[in-house]
Formats: structure tokens, C-alpha cells, sequence
């Protein structure tokens, strides 16, 4: 069950996830298989950028494969501490909030340092990924994989 719940979590974070991923893509005027060459790009350097369609799915692979560790961490942590299956809505925003700071502070600087004076922190630049990893991630996750409660406890 616990397999399935994670699966099911991933698909459906994953799709919400990268659906404004290409939005926003498409937003900039930019190239959505160059977005996704970009993501594959992470763990397997400079080849799928020159690879066509065969990079970004590629890259579509890795979104997949990164959601589902999220989800698996998710499902892990809150099976190890009790004490985080409270409101799901809570735990999800939290969570959300969290793999945002990770990915947009941590792993992205580290994979691709920003260029000198390559512009500043914006309001909009932090809000948009935060609340998308809050509502379309961190929430569907914690209301997907993590079973509900009775009464209120659960919501």
C-alpha cells in the first residue's frame, strides 16, 4: 500500500510540478525541451543539452525520478516521527516550503553557480517557485501520502 501511495504521490506532484515548470517556461518565451535538457543537464552533464528530444526526456526521467524521492523521504519521515502527521495541509505547506529552500538555495547554486551580477533576488523570483512548491508539491504530497486522520486531525 505504502508503495502505491508514493507512486501515486509522485505522479501526481510530479505532473502538477513540472506542468508550471513549462508554464512558466513557456512564459519566458524559452524552449520547453531546452528546459528539460536543462533539468537532465543536473546529473548528466553537458550531453543532453546537445541531444534533442532524447535529453528531454531524459530529463523529464530525472524530474520523475527526483519527485519520487521527495515523496519517499516524505513517506519515510513522517513514518519514523509520529509526531509530523499532524493537518496535512500544514505538513505539506511545510514540506513544500522546505524542498523549495533545498532545491532553489542549495542544489541549484551548487549544480549551476549563478554568473556575477547575473541580477538579484526579487520578490517574485522567490515567490512564485515557493508557492508552487508549497501548493503543488509539498500539499499534494502530504494529502496523497499520508493517510487521514479521524475528525479534523487529518485536514
Amino acid at each position: 500500500m505504502r508503495g502505491k501511495l508514493i507512486a501515486v504521490a509522485t505522479l501526481v506532484a510530479g505532473t502538477l510540478d513540472i506542468a508550471a515548470a513549462i508554464g512558466m517556461t513557456l512564459l519566458r518565451g524559452k524552449s520547453v525541451p531546452r528546459m528539460l535538457q536543462g533539468i537532465a543537464s543536473g546529473p548528466f552533464g553537458e550531453w543532453p543539452l546537445a541531444s534533442g528530444w532524447a535529453g528531454a526526456a531524459t530529463g523529464l526521467a530525472v524530474h520523475v525520478a527526483i519527485m519520487a524521492a521527495m515523496v519517499a523521504a516524505f513517506v519515510a519521515v513522517t513514518n519514523l516521527l509520529p509526531w509530523l502527521r499532524g493537518p496535512r495541509l500544514l505538513i505539506g505547506g511545510v514540506y513544500g516550503a522546505l524542498l523549495y529552500g533545498i532545491m532553489y538555495w542549495i542544489v541549484l547554486p551548487l549544480r549551476f553557480p549563478p554568473a556575477p551580477g547575473s541580477g538579484a533576488v526579487t520578490l517574485a523570483s522567490v515567490l512564485t517557485p515557493l508557492g508552487i512548491h508549497i501548493l503543488l508539491v509539498g500539499i499534494p504530497i502530504a494529502l496523497i501520502a499520508m493517510p487521514a486522520r479521524g475528525g479534523n486531525g487529518g485536514k
